[in-house]
């Protein structure tokens, strides 16, 4: 089933079934009134300035979980300083042949 309606004329939709007219329903509160293209594109631009706030506050609250949710870096090992008892590692060298 397939509604479609004029934006202009919100009293009105065409109902169609399997691609074919079936009919018509006429709201009869709304019979006599009609909406501007004026009116029509205040109200997507408004809709779609509420929908960027709701996303971008949306956005800001999965950011902060993601930082108390993220585990803390381990901490680097603390280096110790070798004694005099303690080898110290020498690089090895291999010759080519």
């Amino acid at each position: 089933m397939i509604i479609r309606y004029d934006p202009r004329d919100l009293a009105e939709i065409r109902v169609f079934h399997h691609g074919r007219f079936l009919t018509r329903a006429i709201c009869p509160d709304l019979a006599g009134t009609t909406v501007s293209l004026k009116e029509i594109t205040a109200a997507r631009s408004a809709r779609r300035r509420e929908l960027k706030r709701q996303i971008g506050e949306r956005a800001s609250v999965v950011d902060r979980l993601i930082v108390v949710h993220t585990p803390l870096p381990a901490s680097p090992p603390i280096p110790t300083a070798l004694t005099v008892d303690q080898p110290i590692p020498r690089l090895k060298r291999y010759r080519e042949e």
